[in-house]
């Protein structure tokens, strides 16, 4: 029996470790994805693409890799992209009734959820970055509220909340997943 491989997920939230560990299992399960302890990423600000370099950077001076790191944005298209990577302020501040209630005064209601997944092997490497994102709009809070702002993204093509589809058909077509699977043909490619 082989090995797996061990990459390190910096993250606090275990809700996207499950997501992602579910994806991995799924897709290759030749990696052991775990949750790196005591390595708290802190808040940056700018343009998602530099914010996940930056985060590559901050986590692999602090931790021996592999390992990856990953930024999320809900980017309104009538805001030209915010709240962006700044979601999780927003969302804090607002709950996902007042995400929804912004754009009352917006006939554009379209959205994209993205997720910026970045992989650095060793110091002083720069890393490799993997985009992934799902189209959609924003709409009326609807399921549970366990999981950030799934209740009010719904994805093009469904007539359901991310909050409100399963999480095994939400992690075939989430923002994370298509980051993911950018990241699992990399490391098919240049394994760990």
């Amino acid at each position: 029996m082989k090995t797996k491989k061990v990459l390190k997920f910096i993250t606090g939230n275990k809700k996207k470790l499950e997501e992602a560990k579910a994806i991995f299992e799924r897709d290759y399960p030749e990696i052991e994805l775990v949750m790196a302890k005591d390595v708290d990423i802190p808040e940056l600000q700018g343009d998602p693409v530099e914010i996940s370099q930056a985060k590559l950077q901050w986590a692999i001076e602090r931790t021996e890799g592999p390992l990856i790191v990953e930024d999320t944005s809900l980017c309104f298209n009538a805001f030209k992209g915010l709240p962006g990577p700044y979601i999780k302020d927003f969302l804090t501040k607002l709950g996902t009734k007042g995400l929804y209630k912004i754009l009352d005064g917006f006939e554009d209601k379209t959205a994209y959820s993205q997720c910026i997944f970045g992989l650095v092997r060793k110091k002083g490497d720069k890393g490799e970055l993997f985009i992934g994102q799902t189209p959609g709009r924003i709409v009326e809070p609807r399921g549970p509220e366990n999981f950030g702002w799934d209740p009010v993204f719904e994805p093009d093509g469904y007539d359901k909340t991310y909050a409100e589809i399963p999480s095994e058909e939400k992690n075939k077509i989430s923002h994370r997943s298509k980051s993911l699977a950018k990241l699992v043909e990399y490391l098919k490619e240049n394994p760990l």
